[in-house]
Formats: C-alpha cells, structure tokens, sequence
C-alpha cells in the first residue's frame, strides 16, 4: 500500500471513530428509522458482551441441574423445578424465565393452575445428549475461578491457577516429574475431558478426509484414550492405527481397543513425545487437538518428531480450532486466547500460522480442507518431504 493510500486509509478510520464515539451521532443514529436497526443491533452485541459472564452461568446451573434432560422426558412448571431441585420457588422461576430468554428453554402455554409450563428452546434441545458441550460447560468452574481478575492474568504472562493445575502437563505444571511420568490421578481428569468432547470432532475430521481410503497405518499422536483412532478403525477394516500418549493414558487407551474388539488392529504406546522416540510403520500421523495448547517451540518438536516417524511422501493430518475461522473469529482470538493464557501454554494459530510451523518441520504442499463446523475443528493436510 502507498504512503498516499495509507494516509487516506487512516483519515478514513479517524472520521468513522469520531462519528462512532460521538454521544450525539449515536442517539441520531438510534432515531433515524435507515439506521435505527444498526444502532438496536450494536447495542444488543456491546451489552452481550457485559452480560456474557452471566449468561453462562445460567447455562452453568441448567447444566448442574439436568434441566434439559428433565424438559426432554416432559415440560414442567417452576413448582415442579422448585419441589424436584430443591430451590426456592422464585429461584426456580427466574432460572426458567431466564433460560428462556437465551433459548435454553421455551414457555408451553400454562397447566390447569394457570402455573407456565416450559419446555426445551431450539439451544436447551441441542444440549441434550450432547456430551462433549456438557463436559466443557462443567469443566468451565475452573476457568470462571482463575478469570476473576483478568487484567492479572494478563500481566502475569502465564496461568498457575486451578486450570494450569488441572491440564498437568502444561506451561511446567508437573511438579518435579517429567510429563511421561505423571500418575494416572493427573492425567485422568483431562484425558477424560478430551475424550468426551473427541467424538464431535472425529467425525467432522473423518468426513472431510476419510483416511482409511488413503492409508493403511494411522499413528495418532497424543491421541489421549484412543477415540480418534477408534473412529476411523470402525470406518474402514482394512486401516490399522496406533496411538502415543503419556502411559497413565496409553492404558486407558488399550482398554477402549479391548473393549470395542479393536485389540487386533490398534496399539497403545506410552511415552512423551518431546523426549522419547515414537513408533514406526505409520503412513499418516494424526495431531488432533494437540498444537493449540503448545508455545511455538515445543509444538515445532511435536511436528518434527512426527515428521521423524514417517517416511517421504507420508500424510501429517493437524486439525484442531483455528484462529480466524470464518463465521467463528471470537472462538480463536477471544475465547482460546484466554483459555490457553489461563491454562499456561500454547496459543490459537490460524491456517496460515500453523502452515509456516509444518514449513519448518519439514513438510510441503499444505493444504486445508473444509470441515462442516470450523468452530469446532479446521483441518489441514501436509506431505513429509
């Protein structure tokens, strides 16, 4: 861009942004009918941004009371809420009225007593039997604790509250132990987390690349209980896979092969990746969810010991949340900024990012591939060269 163009750029911004913060241009602005809609809509965004805090911790009791398994078998009334819950009635009708008002739940019309009778909204039914969101809303306690004071956060550099302790592993939180020797009461809280919300993801992952078509060995590597690598066993017989995680979870791995009759065609090897050498014989590796949540120079050894473990022209699948997802631009910056920051380790990186990372590990002709829901997973494909 020229010093011209730029300049015109800038004079461009400064006008918009004194109209914008002018108090006089506003209430104009929100009583002239062509521009009255804008107006309503900002509004409605900057006070959801205020509010945002609060709308999840309804979301957060609704969770914690199963309301919306109960709504599923029946609607019911804030006296069915109150007597089932044990809250005080008024308790119970603000959480219904208020869940309504996000969706969450959806007024029914009133029973014989005049009482309002609620039923599932269009986002308390997408709650039902959904797992993965479930385990993260519950699993969110330990973030709401460590954002009290977010400004801290910040100028702390590093999470070392109850979230970095609860992701063991990350940002040194391990005590005086090397991650590949932590103890199953460690890593069983998180491994258990990953593998309630991988189900979502591992489909998304598998319609978009459907790797038994292409390969005959996946190593899936920090593939935590072994739920990726079962998927894609179930969609093709003739794949093979193996998965390298910490020991305490390899095992809890090996178990969900046994369980599902996958003994015969998956393996489960223990160790850390940033220290031990990873199995051989795969022509694709997997890396799902696993990059976002290092700093730039472990994650380029994660992608490195995985370039290790294939041979030229092998497949590296990466595919995790990325920053600058289309229809989904909060999720990388906003919401996995603060999350990793808290956690102590790693960091949104859009396509882009990540591309330049596979670059320097050794890999060429990345290319991206389009997942139904990119809020929940992009998806990349690269070539050991």
């Amino acid at each position: 861009m020229t010093t011209s163009a730029l300049n015109l750029r800038e004079r461009w911004f400064a006008q918009r942004d004194r109209l914008l913060t002018s108090p006089r241009f506003r209430e104009a602005a929100s009583r002239f009918a062509g521009t009255r809609p804008i107006a309503r809509q900002r509004a409605r965004e900057l006070f959801d941004l205020v509010a945002g805090f609060v709308y999840s911790q309804w979301l957060f009791a609704c969770v914690e009371l199963k309301l919306f398994d109960r709504l599923a078998e029946a609607p019911m009334t804030a006296e069915q809420l109150a007597s089932e819950s044990k809250l005080p009635l008024l308790s119970a009708e603000r959480l219904l009225e208020a869940a309504a008002s996000l969706g969450l739940t959806h007024a029914r019309g009133v029973d014989a007593q005049q009482r309002t009778r609620y039923g599932l909204g269009p986002l308390g039914a997408a709650m039902v039997g959904n797992e993965a969101v479930i385990a993260m809303v519950e699993h969110h306690r330990a973030l709401y604790a460590d954002l009290a004071d977010p400004l801290a956060l910040l100028r702390s550099g590093r999470g070392t509250g109850e979230l970095a302790q609860y992701w063991a592993y990350a940002g040194g939180h391990t005590g005086d132990r090397a991650p590949g020797a932590l103890p199953e009461t460690r890593t069983a809280p998180y491994s258990a987390l990953m593998s309630a919300s991988q189900p979502l993801v591992a489909g998304q992952v598998l319609d978009a690349y459907p790797i038994g078509r292409h390969h005959k060995k996946l190593l899936d590597l920090g593939g935590g209980e072994g739920v990726f690598a079962a998927a894609a066993l179930e969609r093709s017989s003739r794949l093979r896979a193996m998965v390298f995680d910490l020991p305490a979870v390899a095992d809890a791995a090996r178990a969900r092969f046994a369980r599902l009759g996958l003994a015969d065609r998956a393996q489960a090897y223990g160790g850390d990746f940033h220290r031990d050498a990873l199995p051989a014989g795969a022509d694709i590796v997997s890396l799902v969810r696993v990059i976002y949540d290092h700093d730039d120079e472990p994650a380029l050894a994660i992608l490195r010991a995985a370039r290790r473990a294939l041979p030229a022209g092998g497949t590296l699948l990466l595919a995790e949340p990325m920053a600058g997802a289309a229809g989904a631009e909060p999720m990388g910056a906003a919401y996995f900024g603060m999350y990793l920051l808290a956690m102590g380790s790693g960091r949104s990186r859009s396509a882009a990012d990540l591309t330049a990372l596979l670059t320097q590990a050794g890999f060429s002709q990345v290319r991206q591939r389009p997942t139904a829901l990119p809020l929940q997973a992009g998806l990349l494909l690269a070539r050991a060269v």
